[in-house]
């Protein structure tokens, strides 16, 4: 259950309203590193949480939280578009010519909203769902959501370098200063669980056994050139779970050429590729003959 106060989290105010900021603004609302899609990430994973309630109940107290950050910028962005030229008319009277997209303003705050924040980003594409992991590994979700707060507050500082109005910046320094907390939050339950050595590799619940040990600590050099890339941490000594040591290998292609049947006639590929390689043909009758003798042993 959720209850709602009707007073923002933090004050918003704009003392000189600006259509186009209103559009900058939908970014940190409906864009990638926006609000939305924090909020919904954490208390998604908050309501699929299993183990400990300590994270499930904070997930779901951080995702509430975002939901306030939401208002706070929905209401930054109606409080700048104030004003805004209702029509082409009217922005031909001020200044002789449109400029572009009615000077830089999202035509759609006019025509949809009516002068009101959407769940868009600064270009209008709508918000996207597929932006919100929600992967059921505490640490794996841990990792995502510290990016998504290290972006989203790249975002508002950017944002805030962009508006010379005190209110926006006061408004955005409080927002940025949230993001400072949740990225600490979420590495502090990383080191909770055992930081990057008792976390890692994700999951830690995988036996490394059953992993391939001639791949999983090497850094494999793709670089066509007689040298490899050394010199980087990632190169050489301990790796950072503790668990291997790291190493440079050259690329090498060791699955060998990829043999495929011909087409299913059914799928109504040209004529021309009907035609089986020898080689096709012999791994098609090899596994015709294999199937065939796999059946025979179980009569």
């Amino acid at each position: 259950m959720f209850y709602h106060d009707r007073e923002l989290q933090y004050k918003v105010r704009v003392d000189k309203p600006n259509p186009v900021f209103a559009r900058m603004l939908q970014q940190a609302i409906g864009g990638i590193e926006g609000e939305i899609r924090v909020c919904l990430q954490y208390l998604f994973q908050g309501w699929g949480s299993r183990g400990p309630q300590k994270y499930r109940n904070m997930l779901l107290e951080t995702g509430t939280e975002e939901i306030a950050h939401i208002e706070m910028l929905a209401t930054a962005v109606a409080l700048n578009l104030e004003g805004a030229p209702m029509s082409v008319q009217d922005e031909f009277a001020k200044d002789k010519m449109v400029g572009a997209v009615l000077g830089g303003i999202d035509p759609r705050h006019v025509l949809s909203s009516g002068l009101a924040a959407m769940a868009v980003d600064a270009n209008g594409v709508p918000f996207n769902g597929s932006w919100v992991v929600g992967s059921g590994n505490l640490a794996a979700d841990m990792h995502a959501n510290v990016m998504a707060e290290a972006t989203g507050r790249v975002l508002a500082t950017r944002l805030w370098e962009a508006t010379d109005d005190p209110g926006m910046k006061d408004m955005l320094a409080f927002l940025i200063a949230r993001d400072t907390m949740h990225q600490n939050q979420w590495l502090a339950v990383l080191e909770e669980i055992g930081g990057l050595a008792g976390a890692h590799p994700i999951p830690n619940s995988f036996p490394q056994s059953e992993e391939n040990q001639n791949f999983n600590y090497s850094f494999v050099s793709t670089y066509i050139g007689n040298d490899t890339t050394e010199g980087g941490r990632w190169t050489s000594g301990p790796s950072i779970d503790g668990k291997g040591e790291f190493r440079v290998e050259k690329a090498q292609p060791l699955g060998g050429i990829p043999q495929l049947a011909p087409p299913e006639p059914r799928g109504h590929a040209q004529t021309e590729q009907m035609t089986a390689t020898d080689a096709m043909l012999g791994t098609v009758a090899d596994k015709v003959k294999g199937t065939l003798s796999g059946s025979g042993k179980g009569g």
